[in-house]
């Protein structure tokens, strides 16, 4: 019997937290929304580990993004169908406002926002529909913030990069939470 690496599993044990604490938040919301909501947290969550310790988010879990998205959006079309079209403009304005505006930064900058976090918040567009923007923008401030600090701090050099994925999760947190 081999031992569990405490530190690999660790991590994951906020997950169920980071659900119970949006059930209580959004409780009497719209139950397609709540599920949305929290297949974003869980796989956001992820991508934010994954940012984190490699530096990397893997297009493996941008797919089940967009999967889920759609496994929960075309029931829904039948059964629900001017909710379900809502829905479905509201998360393509959203995916389409956060991938072309991160796309442009990418290729400004230069590669220096990575390709996962495009795809990431391209998918999270879909979730949040046009609230992707503020979540955009507080991720980015944190983002700064923490740069800023970690180079004052002389942790980090003016080259060196830090992951964006864990920002930007905690942005689509504060819009998530602030929407309850």
């Amino acid at each position: 019997m081999t031992k569990t690496a405490w530190k690999t599993v660790l991590p994951y044990g906020g997950l169920p937290l980071l659900e119970a604490v949006l059930w209580l938040l959004r409780r009497g919301g719209e139950p397609v929304e709540l599920l949305l909501d929290g297949i974003l947290l869980a796989l956001g969550y992820l991508a934010a580990l994954g940012d984190l310790r490699e530096k990397r988010i893997p297009n493996r879990l941008v797919g089940a993004m967009l999967c889920a998205w759609i496994l929960v959006l075309v029931p829904q079309l039948f059964c629900r169908t001017e909710y379900a079209l809502w829905l479905l403009m509201n998360g393509s304005a959203g995916f389409l406002l956060a991938g072309v505006l991160f796309l442009a930064v990418y290729l400004v900058s230069r590669k220096g926002l990575g390709g996962g976090d495009v795809k990431f918040m391209a998918a999270s567009g879909l979730y949040l529909g046009v609230d992707v923007l503020p979540a955009m923008f507080y991720g980015s401030v944190l983002s700064a913030a923490a740069g800023l600090g970690l180079l004052l701090a002389k942790k980090i050099g003016r080259r060196d990069a830090i992951p964006l994925a864990p920002f930007l999760f905690a942005g689509i947190l504060i819009v998530l939470f602030a929407q309850s």
